[in-house]
C-alpha cells in the first residue's frame, strides 16, 4: 500500500466513531499510507439528521484538530476534507458554506431516501416493506442531482444501498446508474473505492465491478477510501480494492489538494 492515499476518514465528532484524530494518522503511518484525508459528516443546516454529524459549533474545532496534525513531518500528509450529504434542499447552504472553508477535498454522498436512512441499521427493517428497484431508482436520482449541482470532487459509496444485500436485477441497475455515471463525468467528478462494504453485511468493497468497469469507460478517475470509523479501519481492505481497481483495467488513481485532482499510478507493477 506504499504511496496510497485513504480519502475517507471520521473522527468522534461525527457521533459514530471511536479514537483520536492522531490515532488514524498513527495508523496509517504503520501502514506507509502517504496521504489521509479526514472526510468527517459536515454539519448541516435545518436540523438534517442530526445524530450522526457534528453540530455547527464543533466544526471549528474540527478544522483545528486536522491543522494540529499537518506538522509537515513524514508521511502521511494530512489533508482537510468533508464529506457532505446531498439532501432535497440542501445546495443553497453548501454552494455558499463549502467555498468558505478552504477544503482539499469534498465527497459528495447520499445516506436518505425521502427521509429514510436507508443504510442506518436501525432502520433496516423499512427495506423489507419497500419496492427494492423503486428504491435503487430513487437513490440514482438523488446521485444524478449530487452530480448536477458541480459542489463535491466525488461520490462517495456509490452503490451503498446493496449494504444489506437488497439489490435490483443487473439489467435494471445498469439502465439506472447510467444517467448518474454520465453526469459525474460530464462534472469532471472522480469516485471512491470503498472498503467499508467489506465490514459490513453485503460483504462486497463499494462499487462493484460492474459498475466500476462502467465508470472506466466514462473517464471518470478513481481514490481510495476505508471510511474508517476507527483507527483500525484505516486502509483496510486497501489489498483488495488495488486488485479490483486493475482488474477493471484502471492504471491511474487521483490525488488531490485544494480541490484540485492529479492523476498519479497505482502502485506495483510498473507504477510509483
Amino acid at each position: 500500500m506504499s504511496r496510497l492515499s485513504d480519502y475517507h476518514i471520521h473522527t468522534p465528532l461525527c457521533k459514530h466513531a471511536t479514537g483520536e484524530a492522531g490515532e488514524y494518522k498513527d495508523a496509517a503511518t504503520g501502514l506507509g499510507l502517504s496521504e489521509i484525508c479526514f472526510t468527517d459528516h459536515m454539519p448541516s443546516s435545518g436540523g438534517y439528521d442530526p445524530e450522526h454529524r457534528m453540530p455547527m459549533e464543533a466544526f471549528p474545532v474540527y478544522r483545528d484538530m486536522i491543522q494540529s496534525l499537518q506538522d509537515g513531518g513524514p508521511p502521511p500528509r494530512v489533508l482537510f476534507g468533508i464529506e457532505a450529504d446531498y439532501y432535497e434542499g440542501c445546495e443553497d447552504f453548501l454552494r455558499e458554506w463549502l467555498p468558505r472553508q478552504g477544503f482539499d477535498f469534498v465527497l459528495g454522498s447520499v445516506h436518505f431516501i425521502d427521509g429514510w436512512g436507508f443504510d442506518n441499521p436501525e432502520e433496516r427493517h423499512v427495506w423489507d416493506s419497500v419496492d427494492v428497484t423503486v428504491t435503487w431508482r430513487k437513490y440514482f436520482e438523488a446521485v444524478w442531482r449530487l452530480a448536477d449541482s458541480g459542489l463535491f470532487d466525488a461520490v462517495g459509496h456509490l452503490d451503498l444501498p446493496k449494504k444489506f444485500g437488497y439489490r435490483p436485477k443487473e439489467g435494471d441497475l445498469r439502465e439506472m446508474v447510467r444517467p448518474a455515471l454520465d453526469r459525474m463525468a460530464d462534472a469532471g467528478m472522480g469516485m471512491e473505492i470503498n472498503t467499508a462494504g467489506l465490514r459490513k453485511p453485503v460483504g462486497e468493497i463499494y462499487p462493484s465491478p460492474e459498475l466500476l468497469s462502467m465508470a472506466l469507460k466514462r473517464g471518470i478517475p478513481i481514490c481510495f477510501g476505508s471510511d474508517a470509523h476507527s483507527p483500525s479501519d484505516v486502509g483496510s481492505g486497501f489489498d483488495l480494492a488495488i486488485s479490483l481497481a486493475r482488474e477493471t483495467g484502471y492504471t491511474h488513481y487521483f490525488k488531490i489538494r485544494q480541490r484540485k485532482k492529479r492523476l498519479v499510478p497505482l502502485p506495483g507493477r510498473g507504477g510509483a
